[in-house]
């Protein structure tokens, strides 16, 4: 980028709010001056907006407020003027139903606060669940120079002398716990020793999965997404972030040039190699719409189907976790194993291309970053399903599901609540065998409200006495990514919108058949009709509020769960907020 011509401080963004000499920009200095600073910190440079999601609920960013001082020192060192915007802080723990609910909330808020505001760039701060993504679409919507700061894995768990992974060990002693496997002392040590420092889950789950896609995406440095949360090499990461975006300004490096069809491939490849969560495909579709880019589930599917997973990280992997990951070579590390794969002409916020970025990138542990001749599971992490239960499609992590269950045929138990489907579950008595297929409904976007995490559902306690810890699942929700199982998940359409899903009851027989990427019930189709016929609609969940906008205008999960009215193609671009 050294030799393209270089933005000038007249043409600046934030020119238009402090240049001109008249009485608006005199009120727009004045206010700065009121906060204690003069026009030296200000005229004439980049202004940098710090959009940072922390919250004193956000455990995953604990350690932003530091990091925000640690962004602000870089960007006065490269003679920029930086200033903190708090944003929506959506963390999956304790935002309710789920905070899928808010990720558009919090795309629309950066949109609009990047509009409306005298920032010429901006470092987006998240890395739990749906910030990244959240930020990232608001920000492909602005439109100014941006560079994503993710928050960094936590430091892995240990208790009595065992690694754990956050997410996936608690659902493997959860079973254990309904199976009286695990005392009271016990679950409250694990509780203590599974989350034991700042930043995300230290799996390869949502969070990592989506800093991932973030970095191979462009929109972060090399290596960044990998750096554990409390590593010194955060510290200095995000330092450089802030130097970094002030010269992003200056060269006008917007990411209309970074995230193109490209680079959006290049991070669809890198997800399946990684063993992604299954919620990239909805994030992963939802940022590239943003983009313009038409990602469909088909093209993931088939790039599922030729990438190998190389990561072996849980819950795909089996032994390792994002500690040992980065101490392997980290992101950079695995883009260079499958460098062959990808475009790396591709631009990044560096200033360089991405194979430029690759270069000296090395691997130090075959065993946790494996080699295309040794992979941990032969394809990528996901796979496509269709089927008359599944139209449009739905979604499952073949490598972290029993291989038994690729093939399955068996007779469906079906719930049309989460609490009907726990009391049912809970039950030692319940009347089920480890070919029944569980399925649950009413919770897709519009039906749980908001699409939430409920898909890996819970093995009844009659089969976990029995020794069973896998089986058939499915429903219209999400699952964490850190969970596992043969679970099928995002049928689309939903249920509560009158897909096929809610068309299943209890004994129908189901069939998936994983390498054909089907999924079926087999009914004949005089029986749906007449079925379809007598179904009733449900009442919406909201009468008012952002639920009720939520649920009228969010897509369905094959479509990314976007608002259709936020979509690239639904209208012309925004232009710049009038100044008087």
């Amino acid at each position: 980028m050294k030799d393209k011509v270089r933005k000038t401080p007249d043409t600046l963004r934030s020119s238009r709010w402090f240049a001109p000499d008249d009485l608006r920009s005199f009120g727009h200095r004045s206010r700065l001056m009121q906060l204690g600073y003069s026009e030296e910190d200000f005229m004439g440079k980049p202004v940098i907006g710090i959009l940072n999601t922390w919250s004193e609920l956000n455990s995953c960013h604990g350690h932003f407020p530091e990091r925000v001082k640690d962004v602000k020192r870089g960007v006065a060192q490269a003679g920029g003027f930086a200033v903190e915007m708090p944003s929506l802080s959506v963390d999956e723990s304790f935002t309710k139903p789920t905070s899928m609910l808010y990720r558009n909330m919090l795309a629309m808020e950066v949109e609009e606060m990047i509009r409306s505001h005298p920032l010429d760039g901006v470092v987006l701060m998240g890395g739990c669940d749906k910030t990244t993504p959240g930020l990232i679409m608001g920000a492909l919507s602005a439109g100014v120079p941006m560079i994503f700061l993710p928050a960094g894995p936590m430091l892995r768990g240990n208790y009595a002398g065992k690694i754990l992974g956050s997410g996936s060990d608690a659902w493997k002693y959860w079973d254990e716990r309904r199976a009286g496997n695990v005392t009271d002392a016990e679950w409250v040590g694990l509780q203590g020793g599974i989350a034991r420092s700042a930043g995300v889950c230290m799996t390869m789950g949502t969070a990592s999965t989506m800093t991932a896609i973030a970095e191979a995406m462009g929109l972060s440095f090399a290596g960044a997404s990998s750096i554990p949360a409390v590593d010194s090499g955060h510290v200095r990461m995000s330092a450089s972030c802030g130097r970094r975006i002030v010269e992003m300004v200056w060269e006008d490096l917007t990411p209309d040039k970074i995230v193109t069809e490209e680079a959006i491939r290049n991070a669809a490849i890198v997800a399946m190699a990684t063993g992604c969560s299954t919620n990239a495909v909805v994030h992963l579709i939802a940022m590239s719409r943003r983009a313009g880019v038409d990602l469909s589930l088909d093209h993931l599917d088939e790039l599922g189907r030729s990438t190998p997973l190389i990561a072996n990280v849980r819950p795909s992997g089996k032994d390792y976790l994002m500690e040992d990951f980065y101490y392997a070579g980290g992101l950079a590390a695995l883009m260079k194993q499958i460098e062959s794969r990808l475009d790396v002409s591709c631009m990044t916020v560096s200033g360089r291309t991405l194979g430029e970025n690759l270069q000296g990138a090395q691997v130090y542990n075959e065993d946790v970053i494996r080699p295309l001749s040794n992979p941990v599971y032969h394809e990528g992490s996901l796979a496509v399903l269709r089927g008359n239960l599944c139209p449009d499609g739905a979604v499952i992590k073949p490598a972290a599901c029993d291989p038994k269950f690729h093939l399955h045929e068996g007779p469906a138990l079906v719930f049309d609540s989460y609490p009907e489907m726990k009391k049912a579950i809970d039950d030692e008595n319940l009347d089920v065998t480890p070919d029944h297929v569980l399925v649950l409904r009413n919770a897709g976007p519009q039906g749980g409200p908001g699409f939430p995490e409920w898909g890996m559902l819970p093995i009844p306690k009659a089969l976990i006495k029995q020794g069973h810890r896998d089986m058939l699942r499915i429903s219209d929700a999400r699952m964490s990514g850190t969970s596992y199982g043969a679970c099928v998940l995002h049928v689309a359409p939903e249920s509560y919108i009158g897909g096929p899903l809610a068309l299943l009851n209890t004994g129908d027989r189901v069939r998936l058949d994983l390498p054909n990427r089907r999924l079926d019930m087999l009914v004949p189709e005089e029986e749906l009709a007449r079925r379809r016929s007598a179904w009733i609609a449900p009442p919406p969940r909201y009468d008012r509020g952002y639920g009720y906008l939520f649920s009228r205008h969010v897509t369905q999960a094959d479509k990314g769960c976007d608002f259709d009215f936020l979509e690239r193609q639904f209208g012309g671009a925004t232009a710049e907020p009038s100044i008087f």
